[in-house]
This record gives C-alpha cells, sequence and structure tokens, in this order.
C-alpha cells in the first residue's frame, strides 16, 4: 500500500482527503509533482486559496516543521502563492459565474477583444 499523504510533516486527513478530491493519492504522488503543481491542483478542484496551507505543504515536503518558514523565504513563498493562486483564478470560477460562463452568456475578460 501506498504511503498515505498524511505520512508527511504537517498535512494531516482533511489535506489528504482534499488531496484525493484533486487526484492524489499518496506521498509518493505529492512528492512527484512538487508543492505548487500539486496546489494548483488543489485550487482547481474548488478549493479556496490560503497562504499557510500553501507553505504548510512546501515546508512538509521539505520535511520542515510548518512554522519554520520566515522572512525572505516566505515572501518568496507569498510570491509563488500568489502567482498560482492567479493562474488558477479561472478554473475555481463557482456559482452562478460559473453557470453564466458555462452557458456562454457572460464575457470573461479573457475573451474581450479590442473591438468588444
Amino acid at each position: 500500500m501506498p504511503d498515505p499523504v498524511s505520512s508527511i510533516r504537517n498535512l494531516g486527513p482533511a489535506y489528504e482527503a482534499a488531496c484525493a478530491r484533486a487526484g492524489i493519492h499518496s506521498a509518493r504522488d505529492l512528492r512527484a509533482l512538487g508543492a505548487d503543481v500539486a496546489y494548483a491542483r488543489l485550487l482547481g478542484t474548488g478549493m479556496k486559496p490560503h497562504f499557510i496551507g500553501y507553505y504548510v505543504l512546501v515546508m512538509g515536503l521539505q520535511g520542515r516543521p510548518w512554522n519554520d518558514c520566515k522572512g525572505k523565504e516566505k515572501a518568496a513563498l507569498r510570491k509563488r502563492f500568489d502567482a498560482i493562486n492567479s493562474a488558477a483564478t479561472p478554473a475555481t470560477t463557482h456559482g452562478l459565474a460559473a453557470e453564466l460562463d458555462a452557458i456562454g452568456v457572460r464575457v470573461r475578460p479573457d475573451q474581450l477583444t479590442p473591438d468588444t
């Protein structure tokens, strides 16, 4: 049996369940994807972005305690988190906006042209 996601430091049953929803079923899979790709997949399942959840993952994959992230390292991780979150935003649209997008009622910003 593969090692569970929760066998990675800092990651418990809730994180493991979120990973399962994203198709990440083992610690090995999570390590192979890396923190950035895995977090983007989590956001793609509708998980709300949360900076602490991101850096807990990064620290866990490094075998470090979650609260070991400080200073310049934390600031650099914040930039990575913001970039991942920005890239995932269209995939995480929910509710009425998602339904309107699905039937083509609402024009998304990426569909605008200069003459729109």
